[in-house]
């Protein structure tokens, strides 16, 4: 099969399976973006997230938190209050780990050259940490992201009864808004 016919053999695979995510379909502020590239021949999108906050139950001892091994307490791709954390943290088991998550996007593309070219417009938007990689069976693949406005912390409840503790790791800085 040539990689043209077997581009489109994959295309035709991926775009037809069901979204697989906790969510269950594509963000609403990445929806025309994904539609977008989906509609074109050279490339297809295989997941996408326009950015979220998350709190999940657990905290860290000395290991990473595992999303698809924990309860998630709250998730929310829009901005949220300070009482909506408050909320979700009383269902916890103990400590919990809030994070925010910022817009990333894996896109195949048919040919290296477009690779490079979605590459250069997602470099010029801000998004410095995309970068194109090239699977062993010839997949070209682009992850469109940005781990600048990334955001991590550990809430723990059980040092002084009716306290919150926020551990953040230096230097880290929480920004808002989307680029």
């Amino acid at each position: 099969m040539d990689r043209s016919a077997e581009f489109r053999k994959w295309k035709a695979q991926c775009l037809s399976k069901a979204d697989l995510s906790r969510k269950g379909s594509v963000d609403k502020d990445v929806v025309e973006l994904v539609q977008f590239l989906n509609t074109r021949d050279q490339f297809f999108t295989t997941s996408s997230c326009a950015g979220r906050i998350l709190l999940l139950d657990g905290g860290i001892n000395g290991f990473e938190v595992q999303k698809q091994n924990c309860g998630w307490l709250l998730v929310t791709h829009k901005p949220c209050e300070k009482d909506d954390v408050i909320v979700a943290l009383k269902k916890a088991n103990g400590d919990a780990t809030l994070k925010f998550e910022p817009f990333i996007l894996h896109v195949q593309c048919q040919q290296l050259q477009d690779a490079r070219i979605l590459h250069s417009v997602a470099i010029d938007s801000g998004f410095r940490n995309s970068g194109i990689t090239v699977g062993k069976r010839g997949k070209i693949m682009l992850g469109w992201m940005t781990k600048e406005d990334t955001l991590k912390a550990w809430l723990n409840r059980k040092s002084k009864p009716g306290r919150m503790w926020w551990v953040m790791p230096a230097p880290w800085e929480a920004k808002a808004g989307k680029s």
